[in-house]
């Protein structure tokens, strides 16, 4: 037989479509209902085939479909009207962005991020931080930052999930051909540009593409070129596969390749935000640059790199942050210490913490160490990563290290059904989404009435339990199930029943078999004939996390007992599509994770937009949403108890709010028809959540208190050739060397005999200080003060002291000041000396003090 060559024939594009293909290569469509209909309508079957994914459609396209379009009137004219959109939207200069364009912010900020997901028909994300990203950055866009994205283009994605028929998680390379997808190839001198990085001594190319979201670009590395060996090749195979030594190689090449592809293309950023450790080996690329090309010390050249970088923190635990070996680095990174200057152990002891380091080189204590600006994902994960990471900061308190928190939220137009945001338009405001942030607009959605808001809800939930059943019929059909097993899938859920969903990564923390541990209740719930429940669930377990795969099993083995099956489905394939089907059709969300391991979470706040309610520990984001008239609240916190206590807590708490509040509230119709209590619910979770857990919000507290500080402190310590920079790292290396001198050598209370202080009153106290060669001007004296507990300080405040008298030549000086008196109880100072300069971004960023004895 003759080998056969194989080829394509793609359709020829009519002139009076060809504005489609301008809006196929820009995301934006992803968020813009209108955009998504026209696809839709051009081909309803092909859509759905395609995986929602217009570009392919356009290649697969029968030419005679697309001329009859093309005569189409109706067809062209929402397709001007789209277009339209898209060129204002990209036109705009009444937005955000441009406010603040007089501000610190003069260069682009650079996202990096190792998965970016805007939608299920680009599959360059994993869950819940790639979801994260891609708002982001369409937030970033809607407000018209400066801002550029860079991640890598993984040629297999994550994984699609299959479900065998013992309920075990399969999982099934993708191979995507990226032809097939929105990108465009970076050139540069009329070639594909590459960038290359140092790996084991050998060059590994990267070629860049271009992904267009909105006004802002992504940019995406690829190693799978002819330039490169086998091997190398397959760095970016795939998202999170492979072992560590394949980890840190994607590492190099997102972020030092990162640095690199955007200077290769004249892009200057002057804030870089790393989102998650994957991409802190950006900071030592851009310190090697400052160091050769601006002939910067090592340390000189990190203060000017920390100062302009952000560092987000999403792990809550240990466990969850890259550590790499002292030989792996020293194989992958020997050479680096020489290059700029520095021994290998210190180059070392930028990835360990200041006590109890350990034997390895942590990405998160990189990325801490070289920003000056850190956050975590919400009020409580703040919290937990100052207790998680306050050994990087030695013998500063915890209250103070330098770790804030900006809660997460999510891009609301994208996760917003179309029927909500026509009732938003309709008895809220057209321009609802110019209003996005304002809590006080969001009040209109009391104008709803019972009966839309209802019946707009029913009709999602409807749409969902089709798709269910769609899904699950093709899963048996693949199975090769009985014909009878596959006609049971027409009686799968009901729209009239309560509706509850849960859908995250099947990590175990998560406890996704929670709602099994009262297997008896459970089923009394679910049989309950005037009363009745179902749940749906879906999510993926890493491919190498066989617990959460075992949490998976257990959830589709009762999805098939006979008492169970037609009330509780399990969705294979988690992704985008399924989430936004089930956020916008269920009546409640549920989480159960062992808190405080959620760091934030976002898939409970997709449901508020659509009416929908959340029944959640309190923990990450719901922590600072729950208000008691929003949704549900599950268990108390445990301190020092068990995991089993805990488990058991929180299923007596689950089960006796849904057997006393949740059910009964869902089916109090005292008209019969309407759940008027539960639609009084559904108001104010829309009200009080939509507002403030959005990327719009979110995109701005980054903007207004990290962007632009660090943009502000990077161009003051790299004006004038970095002289600023070169100052503080040389006043640093001052301090340090004589910082062993200060001490405090008495501390003395105003009238000492006087035990009791009025409310209102102030302590005025003194303190004598040896600074030795050190001054005044470079150091605070502080009293350190709150409630006594236990001879410990609880809720510290501090005061600054005053100098007052100079001893002379002999380095000790005085200090005096007051402490506030506010209100009554047993209280505790202590006095304290810290090193402050002008060019400090951080209160702690020496890591100094000194303390009363």
């Amino acid at each position: 037989m003759q080998p056969l060559f194989t080829y394509n024939v793609i359709p020829k594009l009519p002139d009076e479509l060809e504005p489609l293909r301008e809006i196929v290569f820009n995301l934006w469509w992803t968020w813009e209902p209108a955009s998504r209909k026209l696809f839709r309508h051009l081909d309803p079957v092909l859509w759905e085939r395609t995986n929602h994914n217009p570009l392919r459609m356009l290649q697969l396209s029968k030419q005679a479909r697309l001329l009859e379009v093309a005569r189409n009137d109706e067809f062209k004219r929402e397709l001007k009207v789209v277009h339209k959109e898209f060129k204002d939207y990209l036109a705009r200069r009444d937005t955000y962005g441009k406010s603040r364009a007089g501000g610190p912010l003069k260069n682009p900020i650079a996202y990096f991020s190792a998965e970016v997901g805007f939608h299920e028909s680009v599959p360059n994300y994993s869950g819940g931080l790639g979801i994260l990203s891609g708002d982001h950055c369409k937030s970033a866009s809607d407000l018209d930052l400066n801002f550029c994205a860079v991640s890598l283009l993984y040629r297999h994605g994550y994984f699609k999930q299959q479900i065998n028929k013992d309920g075990w998680q399969e999982s099934v390379s993708l191979d995507q051909n990226f032809h097939h997808l929105p990108i465009k190839e970076v050139r540069k001198d009329d070639k594909p540009l590459l960038i290359s990085v140092e790996l084991l001594s050998r060059e590994v190319f990267a070629k860049v593409w271009e992904l267009a979201i909105g006004r802002i670009k992504l940019y995406l590395l690829d190693t799978d070129i002819a330039e490169n060996n086998a091997e190398d090749r397959l760095i970016t195979a795939q998202l999170y596969g492979g072992d560590l030594e394949m980890r840190i190689r994607q590492e190099i090449v997102l972020g030092t390749g990162g640095v690199r592809a955007l200077h290769a293309m004249g892009i200057t950023p002057q804030v870089y935000h790393m989102n998650e450790g994957h991409s802190a080996f950006l900071s030592l690329e851009l310190i090697r640059r400052n160091v050769q090309e601006m002939k910067l010390d090592f340390y000189s050249a990190l203060q000017v790199v920390a100062a302009g970088n952000v560092f987000t923190t999403h792990t809550p635990v240990p466990a969850g942050n890259d550590a790499f070996s002292r030989d792996l680095i020293n194989r992958y990174f020997g050479r680096y210490p020489q290059q700029v200057g520095i021994t290998f152990d210190e180059f070392f002891r930028l990835g360990q913490a200041s006590v109890n380091p350990l034997d390895a080189f942590i990405m998160t204590i990189l990325a801490l160490r070289t920003s000056r600006h850190a956050n975590g994902v919400s009020a409580l994960h703040g919290a937990v990563s100052r207790e998680l990471w306050k050994d990087v900061w030695a013998g500063i308190p915890k209250e103070e290290v330098p770790v804030t928190s900006i809660t997460n939220g999510i891009h609301t137009k994208t996760w917003t059904a179309p029927e909500f945001a026509a009732l938003f338009e309709k008895y809220v405001g057209k321009d609802w989404e110019e209003h996005l942030t304002e809590p006080e607009f969001w009040r209109g959605v009391i104008d709803i009435p019972d009966s839309v808001l209802w019946e707009t809800h029913q009709a999602l939930k409807l749409r969902l339990i089709e798709f269910v059943r769609t899904r699950i019929r093709a899963q048996r059909e693949r199975l090769g199930e009985s014909p009878e097993n596959i006609r049971k899938v027409n009686h799968l859920l009901n729209p009239e029943i309560l509706t509850i969903g849960f859908a995250r990564r099947f990590a175990t923390y998560k406890r996704g078999t929670l709602l099994f541990s009262e297997p008896g209740r459970l089923h009394k719930m679910l049989t309950n004939v005037q009363h009745p429940v179902q749940f749906v669930f879906a999510g993926k377990a890493h491919p190498k996390d066989d617990g959460g795969k075992k949490f998976i099993q257990e959830v589709y083995k009762h999805t098939r007992q006979p008492e169970f099956e037609n009330r509780i489905v399990f969705v294979e394939d988690y992704d985008t599509n399924i989430a936004r089907r089930l956020t916008q059709g269920v009546d409640l969300w549920l989480n159960t994770p062992l808190r405080p391991h959620e760091a934030s979470g976002t898939s409970g706040m997709k449901l508020p937009p659509n009416g929908g309610l959340n029944l959640s520990v309190l923990d990450g984001w719901w922590c600072e949403s729950y208000n008691g008239k929003n949704g549900w609240a599950i268990g108390a916190e445990i301190t020092g108890g068990s995991l089993e206590f805990q488990n058991e807590v929180d299923v007596a708490s689950l089960f006796h709010i849904l057997e006393t509040q949740v059910i009964p509230l869902y089916y109090a119709k005292p008209d019969g028809r309407l759940p008027v209590a539960w639609l009084q619910l559904m108001r104010e979770s829309i009200r009080s959540v939509t507002p403030v857990f959005n990327t719009h919000r979110m995109v701005k507290e980054y903007v207004e208190r990290l962007y632009e500080p660090a943009a502000a402190a990077q161009a003051t310590l790299s004006a004038n050739g970095c002289a600023k920079g070169k100052e503080i790292s040389q006043w640093k290396a001052k301090m340090r060397k004589d910082w062993s001198q200060v001490r405090i050598t008495d501390t003395q209370i105003e009238n000492a005999d006087k035990v009791n202080v009025l409310v209102g009153e102030t302590l005025k106290l003194s303190a004598k200080v040896h600074l030795g060669v050190l001054t005044p001007d470079f150091v605070r004296v502080q009293a350190y003060f709150g409630a006594n507990e236990n001879n410990k300080i609880s809720g510290p405040a501090v005061v600054d002291l005053t100098e007052t008298k100079s001893f002379g030549s002999t380095g000790d000086y005085l200090y005096e000041g007051s402490i506030p008196a506010p209100d009554s109880g047993a209280y505790g100072f202590t006095v304290r000396v810290i090193p402050t300069h002008p060019n400090l971004t951080q209160e702690h960023e020496l890591r100094l003090i000194t303390w009363a004895r």
